[in-house]
């Protein structure tokens, strides 16, 4: 049986040389009493982050990575590097530093200590720390749809920061749409079995080196999810 204290990073990466080292060293520093691996996934990045994850891979052993070669996908690439960990328990977060390793251990202990299936790190949307004006109307917006469409079952449904356990993933893989950049939104709905969730407000830095994810096509991705998730909710009931 899995002890309490083991767990799986799943991070993904496309161009993400000036940050994934940093974020690295900043996991290895603030875990010193958790059992732990770090998974890599890059999206076939064109900057020279494979060198650096070579590197790094030479040095830890609890590190590996992976290079996808298929076409560029944030929720294939999570589910690649999910498919490849070795515990049961899975952290996703960015490889940009927006999410700030300094929360791993207060996250994991209350994902522990309450038995959670999934623990959210959500940003205040009362404020608009770390995100430029547009994004955080998007957002804001896009959170409001899909409350009002499928149920509020989170205040940031559109989160990369979670922990979850990865049976949820493996139980409902079929339903889920699993492509564009909104993993945790597939999670959250494609089960009917009522979840156990947490939200922990943490404050997001803003992206380093790098330009913001939202766009059109995350958009499309969101509402092709969410037609996905009507798409399943109907077979079940019929």
């Amino acid at each position: 049986m899995e002890k309490k204290n083991q767990f799986s990073i799943v991070i993904p990466t496309l161009n993400e040389s000036r940050n994934i080292g940093k974020l690295i060293k900043k996991i290895n520093n603030v875990l010193k009493t958790h059992i732990y691996e770090i998974i890599v996934v890059d999206d076939n990045s064109e900057d020279g982050t494979k060198k650096i994850l070579e590197k790094i891979n030479l040095r830890k052993k609890n590190f590996s990575f992976y290079i996808r070669n298929k076409k560029k996908d944030l929720s294939q690439s999570l589910i690649f590097g999910i498919k490849k960990t070795n515990y049961q328990n899975i952290i996703i977060m960015d490889g940009d530093l927006q999410h700030d390793p300094k929360y791993l251990n207060k996250i994991i202990n209350i994902f522990y200590k309450k038995k959670l299936d999934i623990l959210v790190c959500t940003r205040n949307f009362k404020i608009r720390s770390g995100l430029s004006r547009i994004r955080y109307l998007a957002s804001i917006l896009l959170i409001f749809i899909i409350n009002f469409l499928l149920g509020k079952k989170l205040s940031d449904p559109m989160s990369g920061f979670f922990i979850f356990k990865k049976k949820i993933y493996f139980k409902n893989k079929k339903k889920i749409y699993g492509r564009g950049f909104k993993l945790l939104l597939d999670l959250v709905y494609s089960t009917k079995k009522r979840l156990k969730i947490f939200e922990y407000i943490i404050k997001f830095k803003r992206r380093k080196n790098d330009k913001s994810k939202m766009n059109l096509k995350v958009i499309f991705h969101i509402i092709i999810a969410i037609i996905n998730i009507f798409y399943q909710n109907f077979k079940i009931k019929n």
